[in-house]
C-alpha cells in the first residue's frame, strides 16, 4: 500500500461520516490528517513486518522524475545533468534514512516537524507520551540532518556519475576501484525475484569486481544517465528491459554507497 492508498482510506473514511458526525468536526483538516497519519502508522508497521521476510537486502523504491529530459519541443536532447527538479527530500540517502526509523519516529517527525503538530497532539496519534514523542521526533530530525549534510555539490555529484558510468562500461577496474572509497558499501536489491547479493559488498575491489562481473554477464548491457531520485543517476537496460536503477552518493569525489535496485516490481515507472 502506497501515500496514495492511505490518503484514499482517509477519504473513504471521511465520506463514510455522516453528515451529523462530520459537522461536529471542528477542524476537517485536523481530523483528515490525525486519520492519515493513524492509517500510515498501521501501514509502515505492517510493511515492516513485510520487510523482515524480505529476500535479500531491501532498498526504497527508485523515483523517476516526472517527464524527461527528450519530450520538450526542440529536437536536441536536454542533458539529465541539467534537468535535476526535485531537491534532496527525496534522495535515495534520505530515504534509506527514512526507512531505518520505526514507524513511530517517522510519524512524530513528520506531524511535527512538517504539519506543526504540537507534541500532545502527536501523542495522541502514536499512542505514546508527549515526551516521548519528543524525543522520537529529534531522533528523527538528527538522522535527517545527516543525511542531508552529506548532498554534494551538484557539478561534483555529475562529474562522479559519469567518470564511474565510464569504467563501468569499459570495464577499467583499476579506475572503478580508485573511485570507490577503500570502505565502500554496495547493495543490490532484487527481491528475491532476480538474481542479486543477498548481503551488502563492501570495500573498494569488492564492488568493483561484482560491477564488472555483471557487465561480462550481460553483454547487451547498456547504461545510460538518468534522474535518480531527484539526483543523477544510472540506468541499465538489456534485452529490451530495465535491468537496474543505480543510486550513487560519495564524499570528497569517493563512492562511499552504490544503491542498485533490481527487483522489477520496484521499476514499473521505469519502462
Amino acid at each position: 500500500m502506497r501515500s496514495e492508498d492511505a490518503v484514499q482510506e482517509t477519504y473513504i473514511g471521511w465520506y463514510r461520516l455522516s453528515d451529523t458526525e462530520r459537522r461536529q468536526i471542528g477542524s476537517p483538516r485536523a481530523w483528515l490528517i490525525k486519520t492519515a497519519s493513524r492509517i500510515g502508522l498501521d501501514m509502515l508497521t505492517t510493511a515492516r513486518a513485510r520487510r523482515e521476510q524480505y529476500v535479500g537486502e531491501w532498498l526504497p523504491e527508485p523515483i523517476p522524475t516526472p517527464g524527461t529530459w527528450t519530450s520538450h519541443h526542440d529536437s536536441a536532447p536536454i542533458d539529465p545533468a541539467e534537468r535535476v527538479s526535485l531537491d534532496e527530500s527525496v534522495s535515495m540517502a534520505l530515504l534509506i534514512v527514512l526507512e531505518s526509523m520505526t514507524p513511530a519516529e517517522r510519524v512524530a517527525f513528520i506531524l511535527h516537524d512538517v504539519f506543526r503538530y504540537t507534541f500532545p497532539e502527536v501523542a495522541d496519534v502514536v499512542g505514546r507520551t508527549p515526551e516521548a514523542c519528543r524525543q522520537l521526533a529529534s531522533s528523527a530530525r538528527r538522522r535527517v540532518h545527516s543525511a542531508r549534510s552529506t548532498t554534494a555539490d551538484r557539478a561534483e555529484h555529475t562529474a562522479v556519475v559519469r567518470s564511474f558510468k565510464a569504467a563501468w562500461e569499459t570495464g577499467d577496474l583499476a579506475t572503478l576501484i580508485s573511485l570507490l572509497d577503500p570502505d565502500a558499501t554496495a547493495i543490490t536489491d532484487g527481491g528475491g525475484i532476480v538474481s542479486a547479493a543477498l548481503e551488502p559488498l563492501l570495500g573498494a575491489d569488492a564492488i568493483a569486481e561484482f560491477l564488472l562481473g555483471v557487465y561480462e554477464r550481460q553483454p547487451d548491457l547498456t547504461i545510460r544517465e538518468d534522474l535518480v531520485n531527484g539526483e543523477l543517476g544510472l540506468v541499465a537496460t538489456g534485452a529490451g528491459e530495465t535491468f537496474a536503477v543505480v543510486s550513487l552518493s560519495h564524499r570528497a569525489g569517493k563512492i562511499e554507497h552504490v544503491w542498485a535496485v533490481r527487483n522489477p516490481d520496484k521499476l514499473g515507472a521505469w519502462g
